[in-house]
């Protein structure tokens, strides 16, 4: 049995999903159900006895050593996390609370935890600790992807949050010599993506017929990872990773913003048409940039692919068709997830539309 915080969020979810359509192997899945994590996501598992779902915080630390002591897992996967950058420049506590206490006290949980196993399972108990290649900071236009060697650099609250909780992961190795991992990794897309982040917002946008708002000239450069790939790389890692050592995890797939949301709107007009005959682009508008946003994120995954032999299964063009038709199989899920609360935030976040761009 494996212990799964934040598995009912985007990439949690797909992990539980994948994991238990591989593996018979139970999981215990510890979410605490804010805005972004949703039970729809798991709803295919209703019933199925491999899954216990806890509705919970890592920051509760006695619940998480009731949870270990009850169930003895022989790994925490440790998906949990405030994630957007945007709520974090509007409220950075809740992100110190989640990514930084809660890290410190679900590794406090688990350090005692592993301190009192019997010496074989001891040896083989991992904590997997997922975080993001936001903590590198900012990359030059031309400057080499981001390595494992790479400074630390956080230019969000969000991404100094991480920074801070991949520092706590570390020292809990160091000091008391907790076998620990680190992923990190770049942009992810796919099923289940809530629509506040980038491709999810403009399919669901264009869908509804409302502007597609991009930050500044839309020339800010991410790497983008179909998220199946991203859950079969942390499972490598999990199975064959090196306690203590940190895996970049990237697609290979750096593109601009602007170009993403063109690719998109092209897979809309051929996959579902707008009545009047126009395209989606016609929809795109420039908003007002976003404070500290940084220009370019890449990773270099080849220490992964070196050392445990994995590589991406998706490119991006096959991984964004199945994105795209994805949400358009599942627009009940889409429209769950767009409560009050989420529309209210959209529109307070991109109210400075400057002017269409076709």
């Amino acid at each position: 049995m494996i212990l799964v915080t934040g598995g009912a969020g985007f990439i949690g979810a797909n992990f539980v999903l994948d994991w238990l359509a591989s593996s018979d192997e139970a999981v215990i899945n510890l979410d605490a159900l804010t805005y972004a994590g949703n039970l729809q996501n798991l709803q295919s598992l209703e019933g199925d006895k491999r899954h216990l779902f806890v509705k919970g915080d890592i920051g509760d630390g006695s619940l998480v050593a009731r949870l270990l002591a009850e169930h003895k897992p022989r790994a925490i996967v440790n998906f949990a996390a405030e994630s957007h950058v945007d709520r974090s420049i509007h409220g950075p506590e809740d992100f110190i609370q989640t990514n930084v206490v809660g890290t410190f006290r679900l590794l406090e949980a688990a350090r005692h935890y592993w301190s009192s196993m019997p010496a074989a399972e001891k040896l083989a108990f991992r904590f997997l600790h997922v975080s993001t290649d936001e903590v590198y900071g900012s990359l030059a236009p031309t400057a080499p992807a981001f390595t494992e060697e790479h400074n630390y650099e956080p230019n969000s609250p969000y991404s100094a949050s991480k920074a801070a909780s991949d520092h706590l992961v570390r020292a809990w190795h160091h000091t008391y010599g907790m076998p620990v991992l680190t992923t990190n990794c770049s942009n992810n897309y796919g099923p289940y993506h809530f629509p506040e982040k980038l491709i999810p917002l403009m399919i669901v946008n264009a869908l509804a017929g409302k502007p597609l708002p991009i930050y500044g000239d839309g020339m800010q450069v991410r790497d983008w990872l179909y998220v199946k790939d991203h859950c079969s790389a942390i499972r490598r890692v999990l199975e064959a990773g090196q306690p203590g050592e940190t895996y970049n995890v990237g697609g290979w797939n750096e593109k601009p913003n602007i170009d993403i949301v063109h690719l998109v709107c092209r897979l809309l007009d051929e996959l579902r048409p707008r009545a009047d005959g126009q395209s989606y682009s016609t929809q795109i508008a420039h908003v007002q940039d976003r404070p500290g946003h940084d220009r370019r994120y890449a990773i270099d995954a080849r220490k992964l692919e070196r050392e445990l032999g994995w590589m991406p299964a998706e490119t991006f063009e096959t991984g964004i068709r199945k994105t795209v038709q994805w949400y358009l199989d599942n627009a009940d899920w889409v429209a769950a997830v767009q409560s009050g609360a989420y529309r209210d935030w959209i529109e307070r976040q991109y109210v400075h539309t400057e002017k269409a761009d076709a």
